[in-house]
């Protein structure tokens, strides 16, 4: 993977990549024959990661401002934690090995940009490992929950950046070509 291209640094796709986004503009989405079924679900499991990290950034605050007990914290990091982490790899899996291939064989001008995907998977990897690491020393004790909270904030927005590039290069194709195969 190019430099610029990495997950840590890049700040969109490229051009190249956005050429299916120029006719299907995110603002129509919803109101696509295509849309209904599997992109909306699709986009509504990305909304849930969003909506957890929130969830797990808020508790953290809140424990951090003395407004949220130890116990407590544990639990709902332990839960709401897990929940994220195994979602998340069952994600992506089923995009590695499933949806990428068909869809870059259904629009293979974009190729590079499913490659990317998947390398930001891999790159991912690491960001899980220390999410897993950092919350389990919450959960039992050994770490406060400040640097855990920075932690989920650099993990935020590497994975609001994955699921961004993601969305403008998946729903177009899943748009123009239709749901069939893919599920």
């Amino acid at each position: 993977m190019t430099d610029n291209l990495a997950l840590e640094v890049r700040d969109g796709l490229p051009d190249a990549l956005r050429v299916l986004l120029e006719d299907y503009p995110r603002e129509t989405w919803e109101t696509h024959d295509n849309f209904a079924g599997l992109v909306a679900f699709w986009l509504d499991r990305h909304l849930m990661f969003r909506k957890l990290l929130t969830a797990l950034q808020d508790d953290a605050e809140l424990a951090i401002d003395g407004k949220l007990d130890a116990q407590t914290h544990a639990a709902k990091l332990s839960r709401y934690g897990s929940t994220l982490l195994q979602n998340l790899h069952g994600h992506h899996q089923i995009e590695d090995h499933h949806y990428f291939p068909v869809l870059s064989a259904r629009e293979p001008v974009l190729a590079k940009g499913f490659t990317l995907l998947d390398s930001d998977h891999h790159a991912m990897d690491g960001l899980l490992d220390r999410f897993a690491k950092g919350a389990n020393a919450v959960i039992q004790g050994q770490s406060e929950p400040g640097p855990f909270r920075d932690e989920l904030m650099g993990f935020e927005a590497l994975l609001n950046r994955h699921l961004i590039d993601e969305e403008e290069l998946i729903v177009p194709v899943i748009l123009k070509h239709g749901p069939n195969g893919l599920s």
